[in-house]
């Protein structure tokens, strides 16, 4: 077997990394899960995680800010006049030196070439194209002068094909033959695709002769159009970005590029060919440059095509326009301009927009909205749960409330198992039998026997049927309680859909009027600015679903911040007063005497500080026989959870 002696080592890009951790979606849903119980919808909850990101990934305003940070550092740093400076302080050096070397020669001929040299024109194209016949005597200006040729023609070309300038680093005659050939027949390939022409074998035999001077390879004549007018389109708003003097110049040097004008006619062709070809490219906009770093033509050009990179970026990471997917980004241009890490975390969010999607956490409503899915709601219930079952543990006297199930708790103790038994194994004790029985006997192998399994005993618990009602009167939103309850309402639903399925759980609304409601709709449901508490019509509802169990053991858990201000006339409809009126007062409190002839207790859980309220719940607990509690915020959860546990216990 043979090995290789070379590896090579790099980035990897072929799609998702697969050393990278996997994503955190419980963090993802928790977050959209607290926007959504605040109010927002379940699309603006998922484009409000995307834009915000996670504690590992940045999000899509992070990378926005970024880009345009980079934008402004390329606007601030440099100007565009690197090619006439470069150009001028050629052209000064070989004026020097001319001088220099004609100053000694007392001839004739050397007066009249210093009163050319004094007639030059001041404007530095003017001046360079006048040299042209010149005749040089210092080897300096000789060369400067050759340089000012080959610069303007580097800088040209650069500025339409990029790379073009690292290409032609020493340009002889027949490098600038080869580039006019290639200038020809790339204008004849376009033309011909302008008309309407197969161009297929046309732009295959093209790639074959120049293929040198296009590194990216274009697969067609449509790809090779569109690199070369995005570029193109560049140096054109570069040139809208100058001065008129300046574009003035730049134009007039053009023509001096290579020494041969045929470069610039082709350059000017292959820009007329482009402009009719791919008109719906930016040539007429500009850009403000600022900074002290002079840009040379293609230097230039790569500045502008960089800056409509930042901008198209910008865009796709706004996700603004319609039909807009993270899968839009181009993740190469982004790695350009910000680097690997934001490729990472542009492509991790639009892992999580899809995994999201993928394992059905959104589902479409009737209405065509996005919404939560049953799967979501007990994740979330999960999470909130956790948080309870964290803080039931943290306090010092509290049992574990990690119970096994609604038909029965373990006790504790284990016993044989006999036929017909349904309890879960212990499995410990169960393999411990198993091994001792076969040690027993000599045998090395261990297998296991009826004999061996013991199973864990459990106690029967009744059923319970449980009201939860919550208050959700603006004065919960106002006050910061909103999320809390909702919260509060995931974590009971979930103890109770995970641990005591058996249980009966009704979810109660109340504000002016009372609705049950499931978990979704309260989850989802937005603060309506009403006023009234009924608790009345809360009571009557609880009351309503504790008859439907006459055989469960009744628990009413009532979440508020405020004293009963509306009740429900024989009507049907709410009547509403501040300060309560007696009558509100009064069919409520009948209310509760009437859950207490069904045995159920009402505990209440007071949410803030008000006398008024203080009096009226600790009336209702003595009239009832059940308890007031009042948690701080984050202790909600626990409270109402621990207070089930407690009353389903009868």
């Amino acid at each position: 077997m043979t090995l290789p002696d070379r590896y090579s080592y790099g980035p990897y890009h072929e799609g998702p990394d697969p050393l990278a951790p996997p994503l955190d979606l419980r963090e993802a849903l928790d977050q959209i899960g607290r926007d959504v119980m605040e109010g927002s919808s379940p699309r603006s909850a998922l484009e409000e995680l995307l834009r915000r990101g996670m504690r590992s990934t940045s999000g899509l305003d992070e990378l926005t800010r970024r880009l345009w940070q980079r934008r402004s550092e390329i606007s601030r740093r440099n100007r565009l006049d690197g090619s006439l400076q470069q150009v001028r302080q050629l052209l000064d050096e070989a004026l020097e030196a001319e001088r220099r070397a004609l100053f000694p020669d007392p001839s004739d001929d050397a007066r009249f070439a210093e009163a050319q040299l004094d007639a030059l024109p001041s404007s530095t194209a003017a001046a360079v194209g006048e040299l042209s016949e010149y005749s040089w005597r210092s080897e300096t200006g000789r060369e400067n002068y050759a340089k000012i040729r080959d610069l303007l023609g580097r800088d040209l070309l650069e500025s339409r094909f990029q790379g073009m300038k690292q290409a032609l680093e020493s340009t002889t005659p027949e490098d600038v033959e080869r580039i006019r050939e290639m200038m020809s027949d790339l204008n004849d390939l376009l033309a011909a695709h302008a008309r309407g022409d197969d161009t297929a074998r046309q732009f295959a035999d093209f790639m074959e002769r120049h293929g040198e001077f296009f590194p990216e390879n274009p697969r067609d004549t449509d790809e090779l159009i569109d690199a070369l007018a995005a570029r193109a389109a560049a140096a054109q708003r570069m040139m809208n970005s100058m001065s008129a003097e300046q574009r003035a110049e730049l134009s007039e040097l053009a023509g001096q590029a290579f020494g041969d004008p045929r470069i610039a006619a082709q350059v000017a062709a292959l820009d007329a060919n482009l402009r009719s070809l791919r008109p719906g490219e930016d040539w007429e906009s500009a850009q403000r440059f600022r900074g002290e770093d002079p840009l040379g033509l293609g230097e230039g050009a790569q500045a502008l095509q960089d800056l409509a990179e930042l901008d198209a970026l910008a865009e796709q990471l706004g996700q603004s326009y319609p039909g807009a997917r993270l899968e839009d980004i181009d993740l190469d241009a982004l790695a350009r301009h910000l680097g690997d890490d934001a490729r990472v975390d542009a492509a991790r969010l639009a892992e999580l927009e899809r995994e999201l999607r993928r394992q059905g956490l959104f589902e479409r409503a009737p209405d065509g909205s996005l919404r939560l899915t049953p799967r979501a709601l007990r994740r979330l219930g999960e999470t909130a749960l956790r948080d309870v079952v964290g803080q039931l543990r943290s306090r010092r006297g509290e049992r574990d409330t990690a119970l096994a199930g609604a038909a029965g708790e373990p006790t504790g103790s284990t016993r044989a198992w006999q036929f017909g038994d349904t309890e879960p194994w212990d499995m410990p004790r169960t393999v411990r039998n198993a091994v001792l029985r076969s040690a027993s006997t000599g045998s090395r192998a261990v297998a296991l026997d009826v004999s061996d399994v013991e199973i864990m005993e459990t106690e029967q618990r009744a059923r319970a049927a449980v009201a939860l009602c919550v208050d959700t009167s603006w004065s919960m939103v106002q006050d910061g309680r909103w999320v809390p309850m909702k919260r509060t309402a995931l974590a009971l639903h979930h103890l109770i859909g995970t641990r005591f399925r058996s249980d009966a759980l009704d979810l109660i609304t109340f504000g002016r009027y009372a609705t049950p409601v499931d978990l979704g709709e309260l989850t989802a449901l937005e603060p309506v600015w009403e006023q009234g508490t009924n608790l009345h019509h809360a009571l009557l509802l609880a009351g309503r679903h504790l008859r439907r169990h006459p055989d469960a053991v009744p628990v009413v858990l009532v979440v508020t911040d405020g004293e009963p201000t509306a009740h429900l006339e024989p009507d049907g409809e709410a009547y509403f007063d501040w300060p309560p009126d007696p009558r509100t007062l009064g069919v409520t409190m009948a209310q509760v005497d009437a859950l207490a002839k069904l045995g159920a207790s009402v505990t209440v859980f007071m949410l803030g500080e008000d006398p008024r309220l203080a009096a009226f719940v600790d009336l209702m607990a003595r009239r009832s026989g059940g308890r007031v509690v009042a948690p701080d915020l984050d202790g909600l959860g626990a409270a109402v959870v621990s207070d089930y546990l407690r009353g389903r216990r009868g």
